[in-house]
């Protein structure tokens, strides 16, 4: 592994991660900031709040692309340089981390839904398929978003691992990064948890009272 090398691609992809497109789609769109209103994040579900989808989709978009951009590159293209799995393993953590504590917003990010599946699709097409298959049946059945993100992020190393085998070890480094995430995601769903738990949080199509 060429460490310089290493080192830059993972730089580059928490920078990536940290351009928080809830707040700049909002300021370029001319909506209120995010985290001024509703939930406070800055995330598409929250400038949805806004009243304005074609932004919240941008952001939807631009989030995933933001996961998926920096691993699909170092996975096509970095071979030449001398990076393989262990590399493609921080820079997904980098780029989700980037997300969730955007050093160019004061380290208060989003959730990482978003980033976390444009993650996994640049790890693999069909881990992604996977993956987002289970948020929408999940979503389907239970009708609560946040246990659709929790319970697809949980699996997502497990469907790695099963189509893998954890019998190789550059697997087993990208399948520990997608465990990793799913602990960052669920940790910054906590309070998502808590209402589950005490049967308050509220479903999908379901108005705010």
């Amino acid at each position: 592994m060429d460490y310089a090398y290493a080192a830059g691609a993972v730089v580059t992809a928490y920078l990536i991660g940290s351009l928080a497109f809830a707040i700049i789609v909002s300021r370029v769109m001319g909506l209120a900031d995010p985290r001024s209103f509703g939930s406070g994040n800055p995330g598409a579900t929250n400038v949805l709040r806004s009243g304005s989808k074609p932004a919240a989709l941008v952001t939807l978009l631009l989030d995933g692309l933001k996961g998926f951009v920096p691993v699909f590159l170092v996975k096509q293209f970095g071979e030449a340089y001398g990076l393989h799995e262990a590399t493609i393993a921080f820079v997904a953590l980098a780029a989700f981390l980037g997300h969730l504590y955007p050093v160019f917003f004061k380290f208060k990010g989003g959730k990482g839904v978003a980033t976390f599946i444009g993650v996994v699709f640049g790890i693999e097409w069909l881990l992604g398929v996977g993956t987002g298959l289970t948020w929408i049946i999940i979503a389907f059945f239970f009708r609560y978003s946040s246990l659709a993100s929790l319970v697809s992020a949980a699996f997502a190393p497990i469907y790695y691992l099963m189509a893998h085998g954890v019998a190789w070890y550059a697997d087993a480094r990208i399948a520990m990064a997608l465990f990793v995430m799913a602990m960052l995601l669920a940790w910054r769903h906590r309070e998502n948890i808590t209402r589950l738990l005490q049967g308050k949080e509220p479903k999908l199509g379901a108005k705010k009272a």
